[in-house]
């Protein structure tokens, strides 16, 4: 595996190393011994796989509490996805910002998303599924999210004809006033 730091300190994008003969590649996605090299946190609670029908498909952006809080791996294995985190980390040099990147099936990345980062994706393509690793149990209580068009984001999606999406989604509150938002992005810049 290769990882890739992104502007989002902890996130990281996983690449394979595949070994190839003329059978096709194999390749590592998911070790322990690796990540923990690498400082990482390889529990893994559970693996989740989402189902997507339709193009513009739009989850998120979710986030779990402590003690209840999650690290993520996400890969899509069929179809593609634009997937987005935005770090809510308040103690973090790039509070309130995001990163953006697609995933293939094609391509085969993964991310790699510590504790106190939300995370969504949209689907690029119908059909589309997204597998990932929690190292969290799922607990309702514990569960939260910001929604995807939040102006203290900014976050620019793909454009979409038509976005399908849970209601939740769509209706969470604004995580700051318009104003905080603005006055954190510029004393980032």
């Amino acid at each position: 595996m290769v990882l890739t730091p992104t502007p989002v300190p902890g996130v990281l994008v996983i690449e394979l190393a595949p070994v190839a003969d003329t059978r096709g590649f194999f390749a590592v996605w998911l070790s322990r011994e690796f990540f923990t090299a690498h400082g990482l946190n390889p529990h893994v609670e559970q693996a989740n796989l989402s189902y997507n029908a339709a193009k513009g498909t739009l989850r998120g952006m979710h986030y779990q509490r402590p003690p209840f809080a999650e690290t993520k791996v996400v890969r899509c294995v069929r179809g593609s996805a634009y997937d987005v985190v935005v770090d809510l980390r308040p103690d973090s040099p790039t509070y309130c910002q995001w990163f953006g990147v697609e995933l293939t099936a094609d391509n085969r990345r993964a991310l790699y998303i510590p504790e106190g980062v939300a995370h969504g994706f949209q689907t690029l393509v119908n059909d589309t599924e997204v597998l990932y690793t929690v190292s969290a149990a799922y607990s309702p209580a514990h569960s939260h999210g910001v929604r995807w068009d939040d102006p203290a984001f900014g976050i620019p999606w793909p454009p979409a004809s038509y976005r399908t999406m849970h209601e939740r989604d769509r209706d969470y509150p604004d995580f700051m006033p318009v104003a905080q938002a603005a006055a954190v992005r510029r004393t980032e810049s």
